[in-house]
Order: C-alpha cells, then structure tokens, then sequence
C-alpha cells in the first residue's frame, strides 16, 4: 500500500505583500537620521524656493524663555505650531516658521543672580557691563540647546536664523517701538502702586504673577475717634474698627474708607476686662464678635447708635502711633468709597495710598499721597518712625500676630484681636514663587484711557509731587477721569475693536481676553532690572519732561543697531543728543522694559522685518495663560504703534497635566519629561498624542495616556504596512480608470472624497483632534476592517492581471498617495519613512524627495453618470450582523473561519455571489438570518469553499487559471 498524495503546496503562487516596512517602528533610532536627511537636503529651503510665489501663510512663535531644558508644556506648543505650518504647507501655502526666543529679563537674570549667590558674591557690586554679558552668555547657552530639543521633536523651521529678542537687530527695533509711543505722547511716568516682589526688587507684570492658597495673620485695629463734628453728641469717645490682612500696611495708613450705602453703628463691646466703644458695620458686627470676642454688653443687643451717611461729614480718626508725632500725628480722614463693602471685616478699609490701588485713587483724590515708606527690598526706609529699617514686609514672623507690628500695636491697646490662620489666595511672583506686594514707586506707563490723537496728557491721578507732572493742554482730555472725552479712540478702545476683528479659536478664548483689556490698568513697562532694553529717553531735570525728538530718537536707534542695547550704558548721551540739547539738562533713564514689551514687539523685528512693512501673522498660537501676556502685550503694542492687531487669528490651548489631572511639579514627582518619551519610544507618538487631545481645555499625559496614543499610532503604521506590501511592484501600466473599476472600489473612492473634504475643513479649523480622529478611523474601519479584509482574497489569489486585482491596487495607490500625505504634519517621522520606502532617493541629489515637499493630494474623479448602484452602508451593517451571527459558531468550533459558513439574510441588496465575498463566507442566500457550515470543499490555494471545488485541496476554477 502506498501514502496518500501529499497536497499541494501552492504557496510560491499566492501574491503575499512585501515591503521592507518594518512592523515595530524603532522610531527613537530611526528619527535622528530623518532629521539628518532634511538637513542635508535642506528640505526647509527647498520648501521657500518652491513655494515662493504661493499664498504665505505666517503663524508667528510666542517666545519661549531661553531658560533651561524643555518642557511638557514647550513640547505639546512646538509640536502643534508644527502640525500647524506643516499643514498649511500640505494645502499648498507658503508656510515660513521662524522660531523664536525671550533672551532679556527676569528669569535670567534670576539664574544669573543664583550662580552669584552660590559664590557669595552680589549682583549689585558686579559692574552692569559684565553681568549683562554672563545673562546673554547664560541665553545663548539655553538657545542653543532648547533649539536641538525642539527639531528633535520635529518641528521644522529656520533654526539657523531664529529672532531672539537680544540680538541688535531686534534691539533696536524694540526701542524703536518704545520711541514710537514717546513720539505720539503715549508715555508718562507717574508713581502709583504696582505689583512688586521684593525678592527680585523689580516691578511685575501681570502675566508674572500667579496666585496660590495661603494663610496669613488678620488682625482687628481700632482707630480713636479725634473729631465728630456732624456725629450724635458723646460719639467722640469711640473708636473706629478696620480689619486687615496685612498688618504691614499699617504703618503706612493714611485714612479710613467707608461706603455711605452700607449701614453703620456704634457698639457698647467688651471681652470680660474692659470695654469700649466701637464703630463698625452693622450688618458685619456678629462676624465682628465670633472673630474678636468683644461682645455687645447692651442687654437689648442693640448699638448705642444708629449713623447716618452725614453724620461721617468731617469724621477724623488717629493713626494709633500718633504719639510718635510726625506723619503719625496727621489727622486720619473718613473718605466715602464705592468699593469698600460687607462681603468681610468691618465694613470700615484703612487706607495706604502706597500699597493698594483703590487706597491710592481715593486718596488721591483728595489730595493724600503716598509716602513710599517701604523700599524695594520690602523694609521700612530707616527714617520712618515706627519700625525703620524693619522688615521685609513679606516675613512671616514679621506680620504674625506675636510680631512687632501687632507687638506695637498691642502695646498701645489698639489691637483688638490678632490670629495666624485667615486662608486665602495671594499673589506671588511667578519666578521666585515669593509673595509680591502692590508699593507705589516712580514708573512709566503707557495709558490705557488716553486719546490716541494728540496725545500727551498724563492722567492726572498718577502725578505725584516728586516727579514733576509731563501735561499739555490736550483738547478733550480730562486730566480727573484719565480718558478721552471724544477726541479719538483710545488704546483701550483700539485694542477691543481689535479683539472683535480677531478670528478667536476656540472662540469662547475671546471673551476671556476682552474682559482683561476692558479692566486692565494702565501698562507699567519699567523694571528696576539690569538685563533687557533700556527705556532709552532723556527727562528734563528742570520739567521732568521726556525729550520728544525725533533726530535724536533716530540717533538712539542707529546706536542699538550698532551696539544692542548695551550701547546706551556706554554712550556718549551728548553726542546723542546732539547740538541743541544739553547733557545738563536732560537725565537719561536707565530702567528696562518690561520683556512682555520686547516679545510685544516682535511682530515688528520679525514678520514686518522679513516679510514687509505692514505685514502681519496669520496665526498667534501659545496657551490660555498667554491672554493676559503675549496675545495681549503685542495687542496693546501694535494698537498703539498701528492702530491695529499684529495678528488675523489666535489659537489658544490648554496645560499638559499628569495623568491624574494634577499640575506637573518637581516636589510632586508627577513630571512627564518630553525628552524621556522620545528617547524611549519617538517624537511621533509624542505628537500623536499632542493632536489627539482636545488641546484647546488642559490635557493629560501619562503611561495609559501614552499607551493609547501608541496602539493608535501602530494600528495607523500598520495601514501604511499594508499598502506598502501590496503595491509591491506597482506601476502606471496597472492603473484602472475609475470608469471600469468595480463598485467597492468606487465606493471606497467615494469614501476617501468624503474624507478629504473633511480633513480639509479640520484641518483650516486648527481642530487637528478631529483631524487625527478621521484618519484613523477611515483607516482602521473604512480600510483594514473593510476594505482591505474583503480584496486580501482578490489580492493573494487573482492573477496579477486581472481587472479586479489591478483596480484595487490602483485604488491602493490612491490611497497611499493620500493616507501619506493626510498623516505626515502630524507624523512627520513616520509618513517620510513610508514615502522613502516607496520611493527611495538620496538626500544629496538633486531630485531628492520628501513627502513634506508635496500638496495636498488631488483625487481621481468619479464619473458622475455612474452613479455606485449599490448601497454599500446598507451592506456594511448586514455584513457587521453577519460577523455578529458567526462568532458564536467559531467560539464552539463548529467552525474555524468564517470561510466554512454559508448565511441567510432577510434581504439580498446585491449579487449572492458579491455578497458572500463582501461577508467572506462560502453562501449567501435569502431568509431569516441564520448560519450553518457549508458542504462546499476548500480550495487549496485560496481557502474558500466553492462549489466547483471537487474535493479539499483541489483548486477552484479561478485558482486553477491563475497557476496556469
């Protein structure tokens, strides 16, 4: 007896993808030598030569600080902005990035300033020359390595000549941009409290500040009564109550404030020792109680009065200290103000012009000023009677209750009750994370409220009498309100018409920073620093005018293009002034602008200086926090300087938190380092992640979030391995006109025109979540779960020239060509490793390609008298009932595959035949819904069981024609 014959082998004869596409995409090894490659190439040169006389589309880079490694923060913006130009790109713009970096300021000066501490050494005895050299040095040392850690990630741009807001060029412009204020009159100095932190002894910006959960001492302080002229008879002998939460200013009152709305009454108190009698808020007293532990002694619990809003007319109160004579013996005044209320306290604010805005409005309207008794550091000057030389006004054990200031105040019996534990929210300076306070000192401002035509006048309730005031005789401004009266719209006004003519993305991002224009001081543009643009203007000693000439401004200028700024601590200020001023009469000003000025202006030194005067960005792109700092620095900038808004749309996103939700913080240990995640798996699945968060609210990032953005990229790369595979060999002589191409073919075009519509829209929306969103859907349902599972058959087994197979790998090459195309802004790694496998060339030929070099795809058209007479989405949810109606059969091995099933269907919306190649199934036929296994043999080369198939193994008909 003899075997059997072995089947046969017909493996050599089936048509199995290749490609040398690697499944496991090795990405951390593989992107350093894409990014050599474009270097190489200069793929970022060859893009503005071959698009320069397309449309230009600019999104302009927020400045980073050049300040230490990258963060999660730095990483999720390069990379959006990237998506961003690299799309715009793909749309066929002419799409320039320039990157960019903060180099002046704070936080250089801060890590400049620690080294020295470290050293023992102190800032203030180095020489201004050489310390502003080691803060550019210390930039140019983080320019350098931010700018490789931000290509790592892919972002691709003009890294060989970024703008950095210290080089001269830029220098000069910024000061250009100041003088440009000065010219029009839109400058003035005044004194009057701004954020100040005493560690860093500089004026703060707002967008420098940031406010965290503290406790700190409150405290209850009596004020006698000196004169009630207008008072009920006998109220004389009673005490006024103010309640603070910094004891400090205390030394620094000046008045009490009260509101002629609120309801106030004087009490009978006392804590079981004494009693006394006080003035308080009515609605406020019980709080006053429970705080203090005074209590009424009335029987009836009723006050000894009633006041009424006149019986405050002429009410005089001590400051108790005033046995110290001298400023403490000035007669304290009641002054009515809108603003005090009874949300807490007394009722009743004590006043310090120096350190509280609303202090200083009110007293200044009544002729009180501030005394600017604490210094720079936070300590009272050393004449100042009580507690000089004392401090910093920011030391805890200084204001606690057990403190001198309550010590003093204790002594005196003016403390009423005194307690470490009131939780609330203070700001502290966003660099030092120390608390700041408000102190008034001698400023520069750009006003908000001031007429923008013949502007000149400082408002009048920032003039102090140490700085002589600088107003002219302006037509329509009234120096006691500080706005215009209908003489020209104001730069507040500008700028809010501005923010209405802005494209806001998200658009709720509009109301946000339409609320900060609309309440935001005047702009204090001085810091007491040494590193940074000098506000380079000449005061008149005798005026305290600054010099409004334009000769000498345009001196000033040529000076910074030849030197930067450096050059005005060197400069020879007569030669500057030229021959009709003295160098007697006029004292240069050394304080630096505010860098939110310099990265304000960089609008200026970088697209108008590129691209043309007049030219503005198309797109501003930073986070949510950048509404109260750049998007409004360069806002208010540009509206000054332009009248209008450097920007036609801006794009805000949110913060990258750890996976939990919480801020990412060293002394937490929750920081998610970008490096690290491109070291270990890629900047792609970093920017896979980074487009698949909605980014315009905070995002997360973790291990798990990580995790699912890497199964969605490997399910997206695996597509691309794919199509690879099964283009194997393709060429032009394959290609099917979509006129002779079956109908799933058809609809799969249909599908991806619909697809590219869509992208298309995403994709000029900046909503890249939604864009990522379609495209793996489309390739994961639409393809690999549909289109690809059904034609595996049709590719594997029919005969490479048969219609069929060379209409789906025709259509496979459209889709490759757009699927490339659709991924690579956002895996720009990935779809060039894809493109280079498809179509190899060398970096440094001639003809070296890129898929980065390509538009946006162009789809064949389907013949609009063919119309698809199939509905194929009718068929996809039979075919998912189908598969449903399977499974149970292949879990209880009734059968292996679905390949041994044969169905019945309610319905037959096409061909049986069709059908059971559609579902992959051996029958199809009408009836209940229903499955059973099919008696037709397996063929032994595709595996599908037909009926012409004699027995398993043999071949069926197709089969045997293509082994022929």
């Amino acid at each position: 007896m003899t075997d059997p014959t072995p089947p046969a082998d017909y493996r050599d004869t089936v048509f199995l993808p290749k490609t040398d596409f690697p499944m496991k995409a090795g990405l951390a090894a593989k992107e350093p030598a894409i990014l050599a490659r474009w270097a190489a190439m200069d793929l970022y040169g060859k893009l503005r030569e071959q698009r320069k006389d397309r449309k230009r589309f600019i999104l302009h880079d927020g400045p980073p600080y050049a300040n230490g490694d990258i963060h999660m923060g730095h990483a999720m913006n390069k990379v959006l902005k990237d998506i961003v130009v690299r799309s715009q790109t793909l749309l066929g713009k002419d799409a320039p990035y320039v990157p960019g970096w903060d180099c002046h300021g704070l936080p250089i000066e801060w890590k400049v300033e620690e080294a020295y501490r470290a050293k023992k050494l102190n800032k203030d005895d180095v020489p201004v020359a050489q310390f502003r050299a080691e803060c550019r040095a210390y930039a140019e040392k983080w320019v350098a390595v931010q700018r490789e850690q931000f290509e790592r990630l892919g972002v691709m741009g003009e890294w060989d000549d970024p703008y950095l807001t210290m080089n001269y060029a830029s220098e000069a412009v910024i000061v250009g941009e100041l003088l440009k204020f000065a010219e029009s009159g839109q400058l003035y100095r005044g004194a009057k409290p701004v954020m100040w932190s005493p560690v860093e002894k500089t004026a703060l910006a707002e967008a420098e500040v940031e406010y965290e959960d503290v406790v700190s001492t409150q405290i209850d302080v009596a004020f006698e009564i000196a004169e009630a002229p207008n008072a009920p008879d006998g109220m004389w002998d009673s005490e006024v109550v103010i309640w603070t939460t910094t004891p400090w200013t205390i030394p620094v009152n000046q008045a009490i404030a009260y509101n002629p709305d609120i309801e106030y009454a004087v009490y009978l108190v006392g804590n079981g020792d004494e009693m006394r009698s006080v003035l308080i808020a009515e609605k406020l007293f019980p709080e006053f109680e429970k705080r203090t532990g005074w209590t009424n002694e009335d029987p009836a619990g009723q006050p000894r009065w009633r006041l009424k809003p006149e019986h405050f007319v002429g009410l005089i109160a001590r400051h108790p200290m005033h046995h110290l004579g001298g400023f403490f013996a000035r007669p304290r005044p009641f002054l009515p103000g809108d603003f005090v209320t009874t949300d807490q306290g007394t009722g009743l604010v004590h006043m310090a012009p120096d350190h509280g805005e609303d202090d200083f409005l009110l007293c200044r309207a009544h002729g009180i000023d501030p005394v600017f008794a604490v210094d720079g550091a936070g300590f009272y000057r050393p004449d100042w009677a009580w507690l000089g030389g004392q401090g910093s006004v920011i030391n805890k054990k200084f204001v606690a209750s057990d403190g001198p200031i309550c010590s003093d105040l204790r002594s005196v019996g003016a403390l009423l009750a005194a307690s470490d534990d009131f939780a609330h929210s203070y700001p502290h300076s966003w660099r030092s994370k120390a608390k700041v306070i408000q102190r008034a000192t001698p400023q520069w401002f750009i006003p908000m409220d001031q007429s923008q035509r013949g502007a000149g006048a400082t408002p009048a309730e920032a003039l102090m009498p140490p700085l002589p005031p600088m107003l002219d005789n302006t037509p329509g401004f009234d120096p006691m309100l500080g706005h215009a009266q209908g003489n020209g719209p104001t730069l507040r006004e500008l700028a809010l018409d501005a923010i209405e003519r802005t494209r806001w993305v998200p658009e709720r991002s509009q109301n946000r920073i339409r609320s900060m224009v609309e309440g935001r001081p005047d702009w204090v543009i001085s810091r007491q620093r040494a590193w940074g643009v000098p506000i380079a203007l000449y005061v008149n000693r005798a005026t305290g005018e600054y010099l409004r000439d334009t000769a000498v401004n345009d001196r000033i200028v040529d000076a910074f293009k030849a030197g930067g700024a450096d050059a005005w601590f060197t400069a020879d200020h007569q030669a500057l002034l030229g021959p009709n001023y003295a160098l007697a009469d006029y004292e240069p000003q050394n304080d630096i602008l505010d860098v939110w000025f310099d990265s304000g202006s960089s609008h200026a030194f970088t697209i108008e200086a590129r691209y043309g005067e007049g030219v503005r960005a198309d797109l501003y792109l930073e986070g949510s926090d950048q509404h109260r700092g750049w998007f409004q620095s360069s806002l208010l900038e540009s509206c000054g300087t332009r009248g209008r808004a450097p920007y036609d749309a801006v794009l805000t996103h949110g913060f990258a938190l750890d996976g939990n939700g919480r801020k990412m913080s060293k002394s937490l240990g929750n920081v998610v380092d970008p490096l690290k995640i491109i070291q270990e798996s890629g900047a792609d699945i970093l920017r896979m992640w980074v487009a698949s968060t909605d980014y315009f609210d905070d995002v997360r990032i973790g291990k798990e979030v990580l995790g699912t953005a890497s199964d969605a990229y490997r399910k997206l790369r695996n597509t691309f391995r794919y199509l690879l595979g099964a283009l194997d060999g393709f060429d032009e002589n394959e290609r099917v006109a979509t006129d002779d191409m079956p109908e799933l073919e058809r609809y799969v075009l249909d599908l991806l025109g619909q697809l590219d519509v869509e992208l298309k829209a995403a994709a000029e929306g900046f909503e890249f979540n939604r864009y990522l969103r379609l495209l793996t859907d489309f390739a994961q349902d639409d393809l690999s779960a549909f289109f690809f599972d059904i034609r595996k058959d049709c590719l594997y087994c029919d005969a490479p020239t048969d219609p069929k197979r060379r209409a789906y790998r025709t259509v496979l090459d459209t889709l490759f060509h757009a699927l490339v195309r659709y991924a690579a802004p956002i895996l720009c790694f990935t779809a060039e490793e894809a493109w280079q496998t498809r179509f190899p060339s060398e970096a440094n030929a001639a003809d070296a390609g890129s898929v980065h070099l390509l538009d946006w795809p162009v789809l064949p058209k389907l013949p609009g008298d063919m119309p698809t007479a199939t509905n194929w989405d009718d068929i996809r949810r039979l075919r998912v009932q189908v598969t449903e109606a399977i499974e149970p059969f292949r879990r209880d091995k009734v059968i292996k595959s679905s390949l041994e099933a044969e169905v019945t269907v309610p319905e037959l919306p096409a061909d049986a035949d069709a059908l059971a190649e559609t579902f992959i199934v051996a029958k199809v036929a009408q009836g209940d819904l229903s499955v059973a296994r099919t008696d037709f043999h397996k063929c032994g080369r595709c595996w599908r069981h037909l009926p012409e198939v004699a027995a398993d193994g043999g071949l069926c008909d197709r089969c045997a024609e293509a082994v022929k």
